[in-house]
């Protein structure tokens, strides 16, 4: 009898558009990276604690691995409403709105200390905020995901050792400036076929991070790791239109304290690997190469605002960026 009534309140109560108090709200985290990497154990922290701090109304569950897409596919997921959270890199968000790909240029930035006065700035918050408005999603936080570096089975000293190179490079627009500024062939391919592409000679060559060549084994099928260090990239936490715009203000702030903080989490942790992933390249047989990067930048600088070459800011926000300290 009791369940009974339990079951009739429950159907007065949805009838009446009052939703119970455990009604549980479930949200899909995409991103491409590997379960151990800084990027995916910092989401589940995130996960955990939203739960915690809004008493289990939002349970997230994290998918790593391109199990749900592709970098193209996810944003375009977030769209579509069939994820409602993702990590993208800029160049990704970039593709959507171009002036937030602005670091995704090649030594556009000069190292980790301008990345983070970056970070903090109110150039950034203004063009978050410009990607805001274009897609009604919401850009929450920036994670620092290293500098790329390229990796080869040959050596690779100065911008001319990679003229005619096949070199994968990310499916957006903005990476073929450093294939441009290089004389390389860019070949776009999505990052779960990489390590096949490598192996089968599909391409020569890629370039990404240190942590991410150690997590995607990409080492294993490269002889060479040249440290370019030609982008500073970074990662943009969005969350979808069809989420943001249903929380309350004070749901809003929660999420994005939370994911701040496990942006900040992830950005210490990425940052302190690459100060050691270099020797332990070594200690796997690698070879590791310090090439002449001012003449990578040199080759790299007067593209910077070459619209024909993916640039797509203003001058006046380039100058911003420079400024910054």
């Amino acid at each position: 009898m009791w369940t009974r009534r339990l079951a009739v309140a429950a159907a007065l109560f949805v009838a009446a558009g009052i939703a119970p108090a455990t009604a549980q709200t479930k949200l899909k985290w995409a991103h491409v990276y590997e379960i151990a990497e800084p990027y995916h154990t910092e989401a589940l922290w995130a996960a955990d604690e939203i739960k915690k701090r809004t008493n289990g109304k939002y349970e997230i569950q994290v998918f790593p691995a391109s199990q749900l897409g592709n970098e193209n596919q996810i944003n375009e997921g977030l769209g579509l409403g069939t994820v409602d959270i993702i990590y993208t890199g800029v160049n990704f968000a970039g593709a959507i709105y171009k002036p937030l790909a602005i670091t995704g240029a090649p030594f556009i930035l000069r190292d980790f200390n301008h990345w983070k006065a970056y970070r903090d700035s109110k150039l950034f918050a203004d063009l978050a905020k410009g990607y805001d408005d274009k897609t009604k999603h919401k850009v929450v936080a920036l994670t620092y995901y290293g500098q790329r570096h390229v990796t080869a089975n040959k050596p690779i000293s100065k911008p001319e050792d990679m003229k005619g190179m096949k070199l994968r490079v990310p499916p957006a627009p903005l990476f073929l400036m450093f294939t441009k500024s290089v004389g390389a062939n860019a070949t776009p391919i999505a990052f779960a076929e990489v390590y096949l592409a490598l192996q089968q000679g599909t391409v020569d060559g890629q370039e990404n991070p240190l942590p991410t060549i150690m997590a995607k084994k990409f080492y294993e099928v490269q002889s060479h790791i040249i440290l370019t260090g030609h982008i500073t990239e970074s990662l943009v936490t969005v969350v979808g239109s069809h989420v943001w715009s249903k929380l309350s203000p004070d749901e809003q702030k929660i999420f994005a304290d939370v994911f701040k903080e496990a942006a900040s989490h992830a950005t210490d942790k990425i940052a302190a690997s690459e100060q050691t992933l270099a020797d332990e390249f070594k200690k796997l047989g690698k070879t590791v190469i310090e090439p002449d990067r001012e003449a990578f930048r040199k080759a790299a600088i007067p593209l910077h605002n070459d619209a024909a070459a993916g640039a797509g800011w203003t001058q006046a926000q380039y100058d911003e960026l420079q400024a910054l300290k």
